[in-house]
This record gives structure tokens, sequence and C-alpha cells, in this order.
């Protein structure tokens, strides 16, 4: 749509922070939301106050399309905070690039550099029929590779989304396979699980039991119950009490 907005957020191999957002219809506020974000992304980076010398630099790419922002006549501007007075950069760490496409007018031929390239690209590449042959860096023929899928016939498209579909298939076999051996996993721990718990329960009871007995027994004996009589009435044999009541014996 006409106010579309595209944020693409990356880090280089320095660890520097580069925001690269294209808007094509201009907005209220747009300076401001390009500096809260820049300046978000470049604080984002550490956790407390007192690590800011591991901060790096952030950059702010916006490709405008439809609008401009700046009054500055060349189709890149950079901005940077300097001194009014002298122009020096005295905050070097983070710095607003705005590639402005209404003012690339270049034709093909007439590209200096890898940048001119990607700007005649973003702004010409819905347009073209063919990649141009000037098109050497791998990053920008994949993006020319990738626009020309709208060019396609439909019998060209059909076979493309067919082999993603097989791969979505293979990817979604894989992570069936993978929840069912979780599943069981899961399922088998459980098991163990309650297993275990009935064994110390049924243990616990039995020791519960024995424990009982034996306060009976001790209980009998000290009320000066014989033997004997405690044994007829538990149903136990005389040298098992004679035995319990020497093992407790204080």
């Amino acid at each position: 749509g006409k106010v579309s907005i595209l944020d693409v957020r990356a880090t280089d191999q320095k660890k520097q922070q580069f925001i690269v957002e294209m808007q094509v219809a201009e907005q209220a506020g747009f300076d401001k939301r390009v500096l809260y974000y820049l300046t978000k992304s470049y604080n984002s980076q550490i956790r407390r106050a007192d690590q800011y010398r591991k901060l790096k630099p952030a950059f702010f790419i916006g490709i405008l399309s439809d609008f401009s922002h700046t009054n500055n006549e060349h189709y890149i501007s950079r901005s940077r905070i300097q001194d009014i007075d002298t122009g020096e950069i005295t905050i070097k760490d983070v710095e607003f690039n705005f590639i402005e496409l209404q003012k690339f007018h270049k034709k093909i031929d007439e590209l200096e550099n890898l940048t001119d390239k990607w700007i005649y690209f973003i702004k010409n590449a819905e347009n073209l029929d063919v990649i141009p042959e000037n098109v050497e860096d791998k990053g920008l023929l994949s993006a020319y590779e990738q626009a020309n899928q709208h060019t396609w016939s439909q019998m060209e498209l059909d076979a493309y989304d067919y082999v993603d579909m097989r791969e979505e298939d293979a990817r979604a076999q894989m992570e069936f396979a993978i929840n069912k051996a979780v599943e069981f996993a899961v399922e088998k721990a459980v098991e163990k699980a309650v297993e275990k718990a009935h064994e110390e329960a049924e243990e616990k009871a039995l020791k519960d039991k024995e424990d009982k007995e034996i306060e009976t027994i001790l209980g009998f004996y000290a009320n000066g119950v014989p033997i004997a009589i405690i044994a007829k009435s538990l149903n136990k044999t005389e040298e098992y009490l004679s035995t319990i009541i020497e093992t407790h014996r204080s």
C-alpha cells in the first residue's frame, strides 16, 4: 500500500548495528521515529550503563520511495552529530543515511558502483524484463532472480511452488517424527515415574505397618504382658517377638 514500511535489522562482522527501512509515503513524525529506532537499537546492545564501552556504531538506512526528506540534491545523504560552527563530527557512533529514489535518475549504463546498481534495482526491478548483463555481485544477482519470479509463467510458478511444497512436506514429516519421538519418551518417563511412585508408596505402607506392629509389641511387653500371650494375640512366634524386643530395648 501507499504507507508500506519494511524494516530490516542487521549486524555486520564488526558487530555494528544497521536499521534498513523502506518507506513509500511520507509520515508525520518520521524524523522522530527514525531517531527512536536507531537509538533503541544502539542502546539494546548492552544491559547495564556501565558497559557503554562495549557499544558498537549504529546506522540507519532509509530508502524513501515516493517522497524526499532532505534538501540535498544528491540521491544519497548522510547525517551525523557534529559541531554547528566547525563541522567537526563530535559523536561518531550514530549515522543516518537516506536514499531518496525520486532523485535517482541514472540509466543502466551510467551506474558507477555497486551502491548505484542496488539503487537502480530497488527503483526499477519490477519494470525490467531481463536481468542486466553487468550484474556481478552475488547478492544483487539473487535479488534480481527473486524479483524475476513475478514475470514467470503460470507453469513455472506452479513448478516452483511444487518444489516448495515438497520441501515443506519433508520438514513436516521430520517435525512429525520428532514430535512422536518426544511423545513416546514423555509417555515412558511418566510410566516409569508412576511405577516408581507406586513402589515407594507400597514400601512406605509396609514400613508403616511394621513400625505399628513393633510399637504394639513393645507396648504390650512394657505393660508386663507375657511374650507367649503377645505371640498368640498377634499370631507371631515367640522367637520373632524376642528378637524385636531385644533389638529395640533401650
